[in-house]
């Protein structure tokens, strides 16, 4: 069987697939993965062939210029995530898959929730289409605003309306997010199915310590935010990791006291049984790490999904927020302390990382893709 996973974005949409991915492969299956040029060398180094929907990045292209941080607007992200994604996103990826699709010929589409355009091109080419959620906590997707831009995708490819989006949720859906971590107001897609794409992994014997990221895509180095915060930790009674990611030079931020620990990237799955917080952004691949790991979370939401998915936190009492402009290093050590002494936010996220342990892991996804062809 030959099943084309598809993605749009960055490494973030990329991730939530090579769990089935890879359970695809081991049961036999043909698997190729269409996806951004930029993102293909992170793709392949995954060990997967792909197919690019997109000009690979230019070797000598400057990286983009860093913008000063703004307060994170959810409303405004939402209306940004609807435009993107469902105006030139969903037209770029309907005609890439339309291509693709038709040459490779696949009996399955499997995409991010994101890619409205392999949802078309699934519908236009009649071949079955399976859903894999991307956003924790599923607020950042408004069908109300994606009605209109959709509506134009659909009609070019000779589709007929569907004001309601319907296509969308059509057909099965993967979740590998604790069900309780979703937002009431964005009950989970008919027919969707929750997994555990990961073993949930055993704590190893360790001293307190912190882990501090701000992902693979939010890497702001201006506004000194990764000074500020790691000046907060520095009164903080516990050993100290942070990963700053490829744009930013560790030595940049000037030497460090020995419990403080500054790399570009170390695997979280290295780190997070040693830890007991981790302090991120909050994108949902950050949130799932943490509740696989039973840790509490300190966020700092900049944009993206990342403030619902801290509205969720919050809500659920599994940590705390701090506004990632405004912050001071007090206010750091202030809340990282209170975060490690109660144990109210350690159980809460225990509580989280017990429902996924319950869910059927990975590999049961697999006979639900199978039945579709």
């Amino acid at each position: 069987m030959r099943i084309l996973f598809s993605f749009i974005g960055g490494i973030g949409h990329f991730r939530p697939l090579v769990p089935v991915a890879q359970a695809a492969e081991a049961a036999g299956h043909e698997v190729r993965v269409a996806g951004s040029g930029k993102v293909t060398p992170t793709v392949e180094a995954a060990g997967f062939t792909t197919f690019a929907t997109s000009a690979p990045r230019a070797a000598d292209a400057p990286p983009p210029e860093p913008e000063p941080l703004q307060p994170a607007d959810p409303r405004a992200e939402e209306q940004h995530f609807a435009s993107a994604f469902g105006g030139p996103g969903a037209r770029r990826h309907a005609n890439a898959l339309t291509e693709i699709a038709s040459a490779w010929k696949p009996h399955v589409i499997v995409r991010d929730e994101a890619d409205f355009g392999a949802a078309v091109a699934a519908e236009k080419l009649g071949i079955p289409c399976t859903t894999i959620l991307v956003l924790a906590s599923g607020a950042l997707l408004r069908k109300d605003l994606l009605a209109a831009p959709l509506a134009e995708v659909r009609a070019e490819h000779g589709l007929p309306p569907d004001p309601d989006l319907t296509f969308l949720d059509r057909g099965l859906t993967l979740s590998p997010f604790p069900p309780s971590f979703r937002h009431p107001s964005y009950p989970l897609p008919p027919d969707t199915f929750s997994y555990r794409a990961t073993s949930i992994p055993v704590a190893e014997p360790h001293d307190p310590t912190v882990y501090f990221t701000l992902g693979t895509v939010f890497q702001p180095d201006t506004d000194d935010l990764f000074g500020r915060v790691l000046t907060g930790l520095y009164d903080v009674a516990a050993a100290v990791i942070v990963t700053v990611g490829e744009r930013n030079d560790p030595a940049a931020l000037g030497p460090q006291p020995k419990h403080v620990r500054v790399e570009r990237f170390i695997p979280q799955d290295d780190l997070l049984p040693r830890c007991d917080l981790v302090i991120s952004h909050g994108g949902s691949g950050s949130i799932l790490g943490a509740l696989t790991h039973g840790l509490p979370s300190l966020l700092l939401p900049l944009g993206a999904d990342q403030p619902h998915n801290a509205e969720r936190i919050t809500a659920l009492g599994l940590g705390q927020v701090l506004d990632p402009v405004t912050l001071t290093p007090a206010d750091v050590t202030r809340v990282t302390t209170d975060v490690l002494a109660k144990s109210n936010y350690r159980e809460a996220a225990q509580r989280l990382q017990a429902e996924l342990a319950d869910l059927p892991d990975v590999t049961r996804t697999i006979p639900l893709i199978e039945a579709l062809k």
